[in-house]
């Protein structure tokens, strides 16, 4: 099949001074044609970063076109019920527009050690917080015994607009590739580069099949930070060094640092891979840069990502 491929943009810190610029930045992705956008999750921190499930209700009352997502929702940290609620609810109110990524969230985190939280039980624990999502957004009534969440005759509505709301996992060892072929709809990739991710999109179909699942080929998704200019930019050194320091990769391999044919050619070695789905992280670090990065997207990247693989499209 012809892949759909889907560009969207993702935040981690909060580049903007104010809410309004916040805004601006979002009007401009809703009327430029960018897919989607992404909050990465994280609770706890010195930087300003915003709570990922609130960005999401409030992309769904500002927008009408753009979808919108969690890159990833860190399960161990997260009440189920509660969030499956939230989702159910934010789906609902956007007509269908919310894509939900999940995992169990990096041992590095600060999270773990300011609320206490024991990292050994983290797969597990996610583990059946996505059986308890899925459960709760398909079924009338929810009795469930685990052997960290109890349920008993459990049941929320309204329930999400998306018959099937999608359930988007990340993590790239071996117990997230078994996790995505188990209960993924399908898989987004963190700090993979192209060569990385070829090998867990095969494993990930492996996974799958041996549940009797399919996942569908343009449901594998690629995230990577870009910047028009070079490398030694301001702030852009400093981000790649940081990435080397933590994951012990060359971080060329992951940057797109250059032009829109920089950002083209990194796009197409992840299609090449099995990605079709994207989530470019500007390296901007105030409003004027993200506006300016994403209107080159917008104008540069976007219309010649149409041309060479025409069947762009929503998913």
């Amino acid at each position: 099949m012809s892949l759909r491929v889907a560009v969207g943009l993702g935040i981690t810190e909060l580049p903007f001074a104010t809410a309004a610029g916040y805004w601006r930045w979002v009007d401009l992705c809703e009327q430029g044609g960018i897919d989607s956008l992404w909050q990465t999750d994280r609770l706890i921190s010195r930087t300003p970063i915003l709570e990922s499930m609130a960005v999401m209700a409030a992309l769904a009352g500002r927008t009408r076109r753009l979808k919108f997502g969690v890159n990833v929702v860190s399960l161990a940290m997260r009440e189920p019920v509660l969030l499956a609620k939230q989702c159910a609810t934010i789906d609902m109110l956007s007509e269908g527009r919310l894509l939900p990524g999940f995992g169990i969230g990096s041992p590095r985190g600060p999270e773990w050690a300011a609320m206490h939280l024991d990292t050994s039980t983290r797969g597990r624990v996610t583990d059946e917080a996505l059986e308890i999502l899925r459960l709760l957004w398909t079924q009338e009534r929810v009795d469930y015994a685990g052997k960290y969440f109890q349920l008993t005759g459990a049941s929320i509505a309204p329930r999400p607009v998306q018959a099937e709301l999608p359930m988007w996992i990340g993590g790239a060892s071996e117990a997230a590739i078994r996790r995505t072929g188990r209960y993924g709809t399908g898989w987004q990739a963190g700090a993979e580069t192209p060569a990385q991710v070829a090998p867990i999109v095969a494993g990930i179909r492996a996974a799958a099949a041996s549940f009797g699942r399919v996942i569908e080929d343009d449901h594998y998704g690629a995230a990577f930070p870009f910047h028009f200019g070079r490398a030694d930019d301001p702030g852009v050194a400093a981000a790649m060094a940081a990435y080397a320091k933590r994951t012990g990769q060359e971080a060329a391999a992951y940057f797109a640092i250059g032009d829109a044919e920089t950002i083209l050619a990194r796009i197409s070695a992840y299609v090449a891979a099995g990605a079709s789905k994207f989530i470019l992280r500007p390296l901007a670090g105030d409003e004027a840069g993200m506006l300016a990065d994403t209107r080159r997207i917008i104008e540069q990247v976007l219309p010649e990502v149409a041309r060479r693989w025409p069947k762009v499209g929503r998913g």
